[in-house]
């Protein structure tokens, strides 16, 4: 089968391998991504055709292009060689067409000069179509990697040279335009806009899917969504977020990128008490649950609930009862974050069309993190974590799979045998001390 070098983004590459074998289950497309290097943003790889490979990565964001590989080696001379070899047949297929040439040098450079220079080299090709640098029938590249071989302040020396023609382009180009600086709409927590496209492609978000996001606030994750095709959904505990203010919310948004098409509605909830009817199912639900960083993680309830078990609605002076005025505000009881987490995957189990996913962002800290920090429940397969690190905590992208109902065990289990650890949110304002460090300052044993 024909080889193809993927050009990936050189960032968050965790996240890379993960996005592209849920592009490939979407595009129904077989690739072996064993050879995925975090360190190198060349990916060489084996596809039927040339449809294959622009399907593999036309939505892609952590993808720049994909190259139909022509030749490579640890130098010039190796990549001239193999070329040569390689591709000699192919040549008078493109021997009359308009084309470009393109350098690419990563952790290097070649100034314009250089660069000519290294063009001439293919001048054994004997391509005699005009050279139009916009709008070519063909483009042509040659890609570097160079490297330091020795010591950190070793001159760079180049490891890898490739010379491909491209196939095809993602759509990585589109973060800018969905940038948050740019956004009609945004609120304190509003999420990162290219981590938000790449859950989406994770989430498997197609055109027709319906997606829910039960923690909306702004909607950076149904904007994402909706941009694939989904039919957006969300919700949130304080509708304030979502309404927003001075005739600016989330549909603001949806009129800025033109997705009104993809906004089913929102409504205001506690996601513990969700009004969802039971037979309504989610293709995918794409979420960043609240830390309890900003205020403690509440949900609707009294703190003391044997206190006021049997206590009678109040009723005001004028006979209307208080919890049916506009202007009322429900009581608020703490909750633990973990504890959400669980409720987050029973809710996916019992919502979630077979094979449908859960996208969801926890974290953690980096010292203490272990697989006991990742809930689990038995309807449902972990997938993938991908890490995005910060300095002493990061957070997670944590994707699961419905597990089909013919498989599974006939009952939804709704409990984790997990046991609940310290909030996140109490280690994150001690800086992720260790507990007896804390305990030792204070005096305390």
């Amino acid at each position: 089968m024909p080889q193809y070098l993927i050009l990936l983004a050189q960032t968050h590459e965790s996240f890379r391998k993960t996005e592209l074998e849920a592009l490939a289950r979407l595009e129904h497309v077989q690739v072996d991504l064993s050879g995925h290097d975090e360190v190198t943003p060349l990916l060489f790889v084996t596809l039927q055709n040339e449809d294959e490979a622009r399907r593999l990565i036309r939505r892609a964001i952590l993808v720049r292009a994909i190259y139909e590989v022509w030749g490579y080696g640890e130098s010039q001379e190796a990549m001239h060689e193999d070329v040569r070899r390689r591709a000699r047949e192919v040549w008078p297929k493109y021997k009359d067409v308009s084309f470009k040439f393109d350098v690419i040098s990563f952790q290097g450079s070649r100034t314009k000069e250089e660069q000519r220079e290294l063009i001439e080299t293919f001048d054994y090709l004997n391509f005699d179509g005009l050279i139009r640098m916009r709008n070519p029938e063909e483009i042509f590249t040659v890609i570097e990697e160079y490297r330091r071989k020795e010591y950190i302040d070793a001159p760079r020396v180049l490891t890898k040279a490739c010379f491909g023609r491209f196939i095809g382009g993602s759509q990585r180009d589109i973060i800018d335009s969905y940038d948050l600086k740019k956004r009609r709409y945004i609120g304190t927590t509003s999420f990162d806009a290219e981590l938000a496209l790449i859950s989406s492609n994770i989430g498997l978000v197609a055109p027709g899917k319906i997606v829910y996001d039960p923690f909306a606030g702004t909607g950076s994750f149904m904007v994402a969504a909706s941009h694939f095709g989904g039919m957006a959904l969300g919700s949130d505990i304080d509708g304030r977020q979502m309404r927003g203010r001075r005739k600016h919310s989330i549909l603001s948004n949806y009129t800025q990128y033109r997705l009104h098409s993809n906004f089913l509605d929102t409504f205001v909830g506690d996601f513990t008490h969700n009004p969802i009817r039971p037979n309504f199912f989610l293709d995918a639900i794409i979420c960043d649950p609240p830390y309890g960083v900003r205020e403690g993680l509440k949900v609707l309830g009294s703190k003391d609930t044997e206190r006021y078990a049997d206590k009678q609605p109040t009723r005001l002076e004028n006979g209307d009862m208080s919890h049916l005025r506009p202007d009322y505000i429900p009581p608020k009881k703490p909750y633990h974050f973990d504890k959400l987490l669980d409720d987050l995957l029973y809710f996916a189990a019992r919502h979630l069309v077979d094979d449908g996913r859960l996208c969801c962002w926890i974290p953690t800290s980096n010292e203490e993190f272990g697989e006991r920090d990742i809930p689990s429940h038995p309807e449902l397969e972990l997938l993938s974590t991908c890490v995005q690190e910060f300095n002493k905590w990061s957070r997670r992208l944590v994707t699961y799979s419905r597990k089909p109902r013919s498989l599974s065990s006939s009952t939804v289990i709704e409990k984790s045998s997990r046991e609940y650890s310290e909030q996140f949110r109490d280690k994150y304002f001690r800086g992720f001390a260790k507990a007896k460090d804390v305990l030792g300052a204070s005096g305390l044993k």
